[in-house]
């Protein structure tokens, strides 16, 4: 017994000593050429040791075997040698996909022509910098700037220049950036934030974030501080139509991305599945919902494969802060009991968003809402009567498939825990995550059970949407399955 523990545990150190060596080439890559390492659509990028092992062994939920670094390593080292442009880089699918290629190439030849779109002559040039603006610093506005920070990376993507909030009164910044820098569900902010009282500028991993006041957008003039073409992104909700919209549309500020679902003719994008029909020319767009977000993508991997002819959406959607915390007034008839003592029946606009995001989808999807008491994190159980007959088994190895493979890979994910619970999946960066065990399928119908992080999760997507506008959304290798 002792030998087979000492075995187990020379074979971790082994591998923990790789994913050692592993962080240094990541942050180079990232730092001086713009490229991201990802394994299997997760982004390697500022990860610990432990971190990174843990990432491979998750591909033995999708992929039923578990990910060595031993057989990453080598890819990623072929990476480096090479002269690449910003990209991103699936070294999780360059290994799966070398396995299966019986040309006898080396590990280097392979890695070579799998990313040749991205070396050389082929390569995308590094570009200046896109100026943000958030406006509004509530609970998706936050989340946003974490992620911005994050992926300044070599400072050719996205900036966050300056966020605009209602003055708070005595020590309104400082307490701004305590609460970015704490935050009771998603954790500590990684990395270092001071604050400039004099000349209202948070700092945040040497990205100096300039605080604006202002109680409506008219009162700001963003070339004052410097800011030109931005991408403003309003986290409010106050305005969701095109006319309100467009009072963001102020010197400095070239296009306005809304994180609420828009009104009349505003485009509702969900990243993955429509994101490819915004005209060049639009100045004013929407990220949809959470929930929306959530829904869209795996119900087009279901319509693609087996035909959609109607269904049902109900969502299990976690509180918010536009519930009471105790009885009280409100506006909407039940959203002012209780928030954290009750189930809350409540509306939702995400069925009928379907149809901006989907419009060749013919089938009626409808769609109802409870809250409940949990901060984060929720599940929406998609009921979908098919076109044709199917087994689960075949359901769920094709969901597999598009979580791994497909260009929906970044919006679904896959579980097959079967233990899986809601705080399992607090910082999902995936759209939604499809839960194996709860899947039920009989004949032509299909019961799909779909967590997802209604805050972080939805705060990728739209930072998708910005990376998509501004230009900075880099190619994938290996090329996703069509």
């Amino acid at each position: 017994m002792t030998a087979v523990n000492d075995d187990s545990f020379t074979n971790w150190k082994n591998r923990e000593e790789i994913a050692e060596s592993m962080i240094p080439i990541i942050g180079k890559l990232h730092r001086e050429r713009d490229v991201t390492v990802l394994l299997h659509s997760r982004s390697l990028v500022n990860k610990s040791v432990v971190s990174i092992l843990k990432t491979h062994r998750f591909a033995r939920q999708i992929a039923g075997v578990e990910l060595s670094v031993t057989e990453t390593f080598p890819f990623l080292q072929a990476l480096a040698t090479l002269d690449l442009g910003p990209s991103q880089i699936d070294i999780g699918r360059l290994a799966e996909t070398y396995s299966a290629d019986d040309r006898g190439l080396s590990v280097a030849e392979f890695t070579a022509e799998a990313v040749a779109g991205a070396t050389g002559a082929n390569k995308i040039e590094c570009r200046e910098g896109r100026d943000v603006v958030l406006y509004g610093f509530g609970r998706i506005g936050r989340l946003v700037a974490r992620l911005l920070i994050e992926k300044a990376g070599s400072g050719n993507g996205l900036r966050l220049r300056a966020i605009v909030v209602r003055g708070g009164g005595e020590q309104d910044i400082v307490k701004r950036a305590s609460l970015l820098r704490r935050d009771s569900i998603h954790g500590q902010f990684q990395g270092t934030i001071t604050v400039d009282e004099a000349n209202n500028t948070i700092i945040a991993n040497g990205n100096e974030i300039k605080v604006i006041y202002a109680n409506d957008p008219s009162e700001v003039d963003y070339t004052a501080y410097g800011i030109k073409d931005a991408i403003l992104i309003d986290n409010t909700g106050k305005w969701r139509d095109r006319e309100g919209l467009s009072k963001h549309l102020r010197p400095g500020v070239e296009k306005v991305v809304l994180t609420a679902p828009g009104k009349g003719d505003v485009p509702n994008i969900v990243h993955g599945v429509n994101h490819d029909t915004v005209k060049p020319d639009e100045q004013i767009l929407s990220c949809a919902s959470c929930t929306t977000n959530a829904i869209v993508p795996p119900l087009k991997a279901m319509e693609d494969e087996y035909g959609v002819v109607r269904g049902h959406v109900e969502t299990v959607h976690s509180f918010t802060n536009d519930q009471n915390l105790l009885d009280n007034y409100h506006k909407s008839e039940r959203r002012g009991r209780s928030a954290p003592l009750n189930m809350v029946i409540t509306e939702t606009g995400a069925a009928s968003a379907v149809a901006k995001a989907l419009p060749d989808l013919k089938a009626k999807i409808t769609g109802s809402s409870i809250r409940v008491p949990v901060p984060d994190v929720s599940i929406a159980i998609l009921n979908l009567q098919l076109a044709r007959e199917t087994t689960r088994e075949e359901v769920l190895d094709h969901l597999r498939e598009v979580s791994l493979t497909s260009p929906l890979r970044r919006q679904i994910d896959f579980t097959s825990a079967p233990d899986a619970v809601s705080n399992d999946f607090i910082g999902s960066r995936h759209a939604s995550i499809v839960d194996a065990g709860a899947t039920k399928v009989e004949g032509d119908n299909a019961i799909l059970y779909l967590w997802y992080d209604n805050e972080f999760g939805y705060s990728c997507q739209v930072i998708r949407v910005v990376q998509h506008v501004s230009g900075v959304e880099y190619p994938t290798y290996p090329a996703p399955a069509a």
